[in-house]
């Protein structure tokens, strides 16, 4: 027995290497998935266009075209009941308990939305937005 070891030694040792490798391949990979890698973030911006046009134009004041907002027509919708507002609420309180927080901090953000929601399905009148 103890000569089988001994004789498949080096196999055992690149196997062994050869499963930490992968090992932590996987874990890069998951890493950049995740976001985790700084290169994705890393955006360039756009080089500046160089013309080679005379000095002169670039000492005059360019023209600029008066921007005037253009009004669209805003649609009126019907205002929600507040039945129907209570029963929204509701069923995002709902859907807040089934969520499962990652950390302390989403925790307590999800804890606050909650309450919002209790103190909104609670009041006597929902305030209009």
């Amino acid at each position: 027995m103890d000569s089988r070891l001994q004789r498949y030694k080096f196999a055992w040792r690149a196997f062994m290497v050869a499963n930490f490798g992968l090992g932590a391949y996987i874990f890069t990979m998951a890493k950049v998935k995740d976001g985790g890698s700084k290169s994705e973030k890393h955006v360039e911006a756009p080089l500046p266009v160089i013309t080679s046009e005379p000095e002169t134009t670039l000492l005059e004041e360019p023209e600029i075209a008066p921007t005037t907002p253009i009004a669209e027509l805003v649609k009126v919708r019907e205002r929600i009941p507040e039945d129907q507002q209570r029963e929204l609420f509701e069923w995002i309180l709902e859907e807040k308990r089934k969520v499962k927080p990652r950390d302390r901090d989403e925790k307590r953000r999800i804890d606050e939305e909650k309450s919002i929601l209790k103190q909104f399905i609670r009041a006597e009148s929902i305030p209009s937005l």
